[in-house]
């Protein structure tokens, strides 16, 4: 199988390289689309440091199951009507959370525009849980 995959990139040396910097370009952009990614020990960091705040915005049910202590919560449909409640904490890196990590980008791009410093925690609070952290109810 490798030797046919061989043959094929030989035989079609325009074709794979076409493909190879397609692919380098969506992987950058899709980096690049969603801000900063933290760890949940860089998160931590952050917020002992009183340097970041964490932004929940999944929905009030998923919150109340359990959240990230001392989180503020605003719902993803609901963060752009309400970013005049973040203004507080425009000093501070705002990191926001869901459940796994695929609506934080847009959310951090947003408030970037806004003029925020704004990250993402990689994987949402699903990352949290796997990592055997503490969430509150």
């Amino acid at each position: 199988m490798f030797a046919n995959l061989i043959e094929f990139v030989t035989n079609h040396y325009v074709l794979a390289g076409t493909f190879v910097v397609l692919l380098v370009l969506l992987i950058v952009t899709e980096m690049r689309k969603g801000g900063q990614s933290l760890s949940t020990r860089e998160l931590t960091a952050l917020v002992n440091s009183d340097q970041g705040v964490v932004l929940d915005v999944r929905s009030q049910k998923d919150f109340s199951a359990g959240h990230i202590v001392d989180s503020l919560h605003i719902p993803y449909e609901k963060v752009n009507a309400r970013i005049a409640e973040l203004e507080k904490h425009k000093a501070k890196t705002i990191i926001i959370v869901d459940a796994m990590g695929q609506q934080a980008g847009s959310i951090a791009r947003e408030l970037k525009k806004a003029g925020f410093t704004a990250a993402k925690l990689s994987g949402g609070i699903a990352t949290w849980r796997g990592d055997n952290l503490p969430l509150v109810k």
